[in-house]
């Protein structure tokens, strides 16, 4: 049995096209059709990746956003009619990790569908690895139990949010255009939409920062792209 995707759109020939195009990729498949339900099927059903509709009747697609990340960490690829860019930085503030702006091709979302899903996968792997642990300060970074302390408190992140932190931790001092992260944190292996790589680090930054308007760990290179300060000898 493939990789199980969620898919919640209200249109049913926009879920049959979907259906049809990922169960020839090897996907199996459960449909929502409206915020509700979506969330009902997510939390029972475990699903390895969400396709989740904006525009929903009952529940709509932020919200749905929202409720999940409270309990779940299932990569969620957020599916919008609107070119609004307030609509899709609203979806990466609530812990999507992606987004995509109907029209889409197929063949753009099974390569967002699967860099995320191959991502997962990589995780699963370094979780049964002996425990990794990054130290920068007061921040201690647990890369096997996927946890980040400042002063011994835990933060809460995302698993992306984890994801982009570690990467930069284990390269510090190495500057990383918006381009190099979407394809080494996101896993994408052509140029995606550098608005993801900017949102993501603000709202790292929002957690992890005690001043983030004046920053100790995730620092800008103006105009080239971001780095992890160097940590101490």
């Amino acid at each position: 049995m493939g990789k199980k995707i969620l898919i919640v759109d209200d249109e049913k020939n926009i879920v049959d096209i979907l259906k049809f195009n990922l169960k020839k990729e090897g996907f199996s498949t459960i449909e929502a059709y409206d915020g509700e339900q979506a969330v009902e099927l997510a939390l029972s059903e475990n699903p390895d990746l969400i396709l989740l509709d904006v525009m929903l009747p009952k529940m709509d697609g932020f919200t749905v956003c929202r409720k999940l990340r409270q309990s779940i960490t299932t990569p969620i690829l957020m599916l919008t009619a609107k070119e609004e860019e307030v609509d899709k930085v609203l979806g990466l503030e609530l812990g999507a990790d992606d987004y995509i702006t109907k029209p889409f091709s197929q063949r753009e979302l099974m390569a967002r569908i699967k860099a995320n899903i191959r991502r997962t996968a990589m995780e699963e792997v370094a979780a049964t690895r002996a425990t990794s642990i990054i130290q920068a300060k007061d921040l201690v970074i647990d890369c096997d139990r996927y946890e980040v302390k400042r002063d011994g408190k835990v933060i809460e992140l995302t698993l992306r949010e984890f994801e982009l932190v570690k990467f930069l931790a284990m390269h510090p001092g190495q500057i990383f255009t918006r381009e190099n992260l979407l394809e080494k944190v996101w896993g994408y292996e052509y140029y995606g939409d550098v608005r993801t790589v900017d949102v993501t680090v603000r709202r790292v930054r929002e957690k992890l920062e005690r001043d983030p308007s004046n920053c100790e760990y995730i620092l800008t290179k103006r105009g080239v792209g971001y780095y992890f300060e160097k940590l101490e000898e």
